[in-house]
């Protein structure tokens, strides 16, 4: 074996293996480089081919390593542990379909090429058509209809067969034809606290009083959502307002309009603020 040889396989075994064994490794791999350089000057001539076969390394431990690379890089029952290892790393980081090379819809595709059957593959794929369509029913409580309907489109495209995509349909032209009111504030404005954002919250307030409403506000955190809140309760000093707070991407108001308009019994409501964290966005 040539010195640069035994270098390189130096260079790839540290690489892996534990640091426990590095010292012990690259120890007998420099005394084998050693002995092959004695051995030319002693000959005056190359290593045989049959000479290098025989060479040695030997590994000072508790355990031999036998690296994957070694083994080669075929090994069906290590792909398909990795693929399954990242494939739930990106189910929980909602990294459903995108990126395209680092989602868990191609992990759990990955594995199902060398396992059918896989039952982890296949249970992770009916996972991320039911996070597609949880996102999609938040959306379409918040009133941001094409995102709810973005959800559910990629939910057909994972398993366009899923029981549960028909109620997501359901669910979402119920939410539109529900003729509740729906706001969207200006980001940039809202990060200000502008004016305008003020004003606009002013007026959304006084149509929750008007039409009795239970009001659902989102914003990116918590501190926003709050003064949202704030702002609207000065503009109807007074009555009290009913409703929800969640985290979202984007700032809205929603006004749940009663099936009867009591707005006549509107200062007998109590004042009823939730705050649940919501999921983040998912791709």
């Amino acid at each position: 074996m040539s010195a640069s040889t035994i270098t390189m396989l130096a260079i790839k075994i540290t690489a892996i293996i534990t640091t426990r064994h590095k010292s012990w490794l690259i120890l007998g791999l420099l005394l084998s480089l050693q002995a092959c350089e004695s051995t030319r000057e002693e000959s005056g001539k190359p290593i045989s081919n049959e000479d290098s076969n025989k060479a040695h390394v030997l590994i000072v431990g508790e355990a031999q390593v036998t690296p994957s690379w070694l083994q080669g890089n075929n090994n069906p029952e290590r792909l398909v542990a990795d693929y399954l290892y990242e494939a739930l790393q990106a189910l929980a980081d909602d990294r459903l379909l995108t990126p395209l090379d680092d989602n868990a819809h191609t992990r759990f595709l990955r594995v199902l090429s060398y396992q059918s059957d896989n039952k982890i593959a296949l249970q992770g794929l009916q996972d991320i058509v039911l996070r597609y369509l949880q996102l999609s029913t938040q959306a379409s409580r918040r009133g941001m209809f094409e995102q709810a309907e973005a959800f559910i489109e990629r939910a057909k495209f994972v398993d366009s067969g899923h029981t549960g995509i028909a109620q997501a349909q359901t669910l979402l032209l119920s939410e539109r034809d529900s003729g509740d009111l729906f706001f969207e504030l200006d980001e940039a404005g809202l990060a200000e606290k502008s004016l305008s954002v003020q004003a606009q919250l002013a007026h959304i307030a006084q149509q929750a009083k008007t039409h009795n409403a239970l009001f659902l506000i989102t914003a990116p955190n918590d501190e926003q959502a709050r003064w949202m809140y704030a702002i609207m309760r000065e503009a109807v000093s007074g009555y009290r307002l009913r409703g929800n707070i969640e985290r979202s991407s984007s700032a809205r108001v929603r006004l749940k309009i009663p099936a009867t308009d009591n707005s006549s019994n509107g200062n007998s409501s109590n004042v009823e603020i939730n705050t649940p964290v919501a999921a983040p966005q998912a791709n």
